[in-house]
């Protein structure tokens, strides 16, 4: 068994599941063990800084030049890097600048979400090679399952026989409370029974004939992120995705903090007062699910929000949402704050752009102003990648986990 520390958790090469072994921890290092590391610290200055050199690479990790050059040859052998055309200077040797292989290894990452399955294969460079995407009122626990497997079908038919050798499995990503008759979106009909004796890891695996990985929603979406957040990247930071609920996800001394059940960061479950200061969850305030209730009282869908022009009666219900939004999510990001010490706030929201700005705007008036001595108001700032950040996210969990650590 060969292990590694990645995202401040135990993971083995061939079965990332951590909880198998913490035991690690109290053993030494076999020279196959040393060797998977040094891969695993090559790879991820690799994957931050493309086109770095040998030299550079024997710099920053303090490892030999002849030690480097032989990881090299391993992970070229892996099919994992790749290498530039040679630069020539003035001055010392040529140097040769290193590349992920975009197409070294892929995972697949799939979505199963309140009200849409997303599914994409993502190769290790993070390029997005197949998407499949539907929309429905609730997950069918009879027919998703098949749904899922036609979609992997679909969005990994155009690997060669090679490259399919290179698929590590799935990453799932889902909410919590699929199923529970006590969630904010209670299921419908006999949807409650069927999910009840549902693994989703199991099941997923069985139809897709695929090692699987179940990550919560929110986790998956901050790593995403995260990753695509422009150098340099934050080490501690806070993620709110407005989708049908409030998914999110903490980045904490460059981990992602999951916790026991793994939906470590459940902030749309937090309890906040809303203007009246009765306690709401952030769910019931700043989700799509509560900005359709106010526009179905008025006779519209959320479809208007994106309409042109506008109706005339949204104008009203959506500045009022805006408000109590940003207010929710303000107290909820300032709660945080004596929790965890962060550097920023990323908030996405599955809406017009110029919404998701209205939103943070009022995020940002209303943390300025709640702020006090004890709480400094943080940083707020747009997210890059909206929904489909979700299942991206789950495929490069799963790629980072087998190849890249996180924490150097």
């Amino acid at each position: 068994m060969r292990v590694a520390v990645c995202w401040g958790q135990i993971v083995a090469d061939g079965d990332e599941h951590p909880q198998d072994y913490i035991a690690a921890l109290g053993r030494g290092m076999q020279p196959s063990d040393v060797r998977q590391v040094n891969q695993r610290a090559v790879l991820t200055l690799i994957a931050m800084d493309p086109g770095i050199s040998n030299a550079g690479l024997a710099r920053r990790t303090g490892l030999a030049p002849q030690t480097v050059s032989a990881v090299l040859v391993d992970l070229e052998s892996q099919h994992l890097i790749t290498r530039g055309k040679v630069l020539r200077g003035k001055r010392g040797q040529p140097a040769t600048p290193l590349f992920l292989n975009p197409r070294g290894a892929f995972a697949v990452g799939a979505e199963i979400g309140w009200n849409h399955i997303r599914v994409t294969l993502v190769g290790l460079a993070g390029d997005v090679y197949g998407q499949y995407q539907r929309s429905y009122s609730y997950p069918d626990a009879e027919t998703i399952f098949g749904e899922l497997a036609t979609a992997v079908t679909d969005v990994t038919g155009g690997l060669d026989a090679d490259e399919r050798q290179r698929l590590i499995g799935v990453g799932l990503a889902a909410p919590g409370g699929i199923g529970d008759t006590s969630a904010l979106l209670p299921p419908p009909g006999n949807q409650a029974s069927l999910w009840a004796s549902i693994d989703l890891a199991k099941s997923a695996a069985e139809v897709t004939g695929l090692d699987v990985i179940v990550f919560n929603d929110g986790n998956a979406a901050c790593t995403s992120e995260i990753i695509a957040y422009p150098q340099p990247k934050p080490e501690n930071a806070v993620f709110l995705l407005i989708d049908t609920l409030v998914a999110a996800g903490i980045l904490g001394g460059n981990r992602l903090l999951e916790g026991a059940s793994g939906a470590a960061a459940n902030i749309g479950s937090m309890l906040v007062r809303d203007r009246d200061g009765e306690f709401r969850f952030v769910n019931e305030l700043a989700s799509l699910h509560a900005l359709q209730r106010r526009l179905e009282a008025v006779g519209l869908g959320l479809d208007a929000v994106t309409a042109e022009p506008a109706p005339v009666t949204l104008a009203g219900v959506l500045e009022r949402w805006v408000d109590d939004a940003g207010l929710a999510l303000a107290r909820a990001l300032l709660n945080t704050t004596t929790i965890i010490d962060y550097e920023i706030a990323i908030i996405e929201a599955v809406l017009p752009p110029s919404l998701t700005k209205r939103i943070i705007g009022a995020t940002e008036q209303h943390a300025a102003r709640l702020a006090g001595v004890a709480r400094k108001a943080p940083r707020i700032v747009a997210g890059h990648l909206g929904r489909s950040g979700v299942a991206e996210g789950a495929a490069q969990l799963r790629l980072y986990r087998r190849f890249i650590s996180r924490d150097l």
